[in-house]
């Protein structure tokens, strides 16, 4: 009887136990269960997310490839103002977006798009080096173009550690010095990015430094 007691007490106990803690594993199943199935639902979510982003890329590339299209650079506007508006957080968005500056800077003429476009590209590229580096003289050369020559100088000498870029940004800190009337300080500009530059830029350098005056040797 002392044996049969014991199981009884002990299935009492169970009872008891599920009685005073069922409910909190069922709740602590239930999330388990829901956190496993949510995030397999986010990772599909996320796969469908790149596929369609890609496919938009790829529409955007293809009529920015295609100069004869007809309504092509409609079409580059429209495109990449759908990546950015579905899909702003990807790549995609910000390499539509510098396609799409581009455009408009050497097709449309439209400096202040361009720097508009630009900026926004530079606020999402913060995190890959190379990449902000290069809208970073992208932006400069823009607002070079648009007259912001101020605004364009700040960018350019924003540039951390600029590494292998230095003689880029040197020698649009050049031109844009000369825009604004300052020869010596774009001479200046210009024989740093001589020294910083590969051989195949020297000779554009050089051009530039004896339009004003300065020599090879200098």
């Amino acid at each position: 009887m002392a044996e049969l007691r014991t199981e009884e007490e002990q299935i009492q106990a169970i009872k008891n136990w599920w009685k005073n803690n069922g409910s909190s594993l069922l709740i602590g199943i239930g999330a388990a269960l829901a956190i496993v199935f949510g995030w397999q639902a986010w990772q599909k979510n996320q796969a469908e997310q790149q596929s369609a982003a890609a496919a938009e890329f790829a529409n955007l590339l293809a009529a920015y490839s295609d100069q004869t299209a007809e309504g092509r650079v409609d079409t580059i506007g429209y495109v990449a103002d759908q990546l950015r508006g579905e899909y702003g957080d990807s790549a995609y968005a910000v390499y539509g977006t510098l396609m799409e500056a581009q455009v408009q800077l050497t097709e449309q003429e439209d400096a202040a798009a361009a720097i508009e476009s630009l900026q926004w590209a530079h606020a999402r590229a913060d995190k890959q080096k190379a990449l902000e580096l290069i809208i970073r003289s992208r932006l400069a050369r823009a607002q070079l173009a648009g007259g912001e020559l101020d605004s364009a100088l700040a960018t350019v000498r924003g540039a951390v550690e600029p590494g292998s870029f230095k003689g880029l940004l040197a020698e649009l800190e050049g031109d844009i010095l000369l825009a604004k009337g300052d020869k010596d300080a774009a001479v200046a500009a210009y024989i740093t990015a001589r020294e910083e530059s590969l051989s195949t830029r020297n000779g554009v350098l050089n051009l530039k430094l004896a339009d004003l005056g300065v020599g090879e040797d200098s």
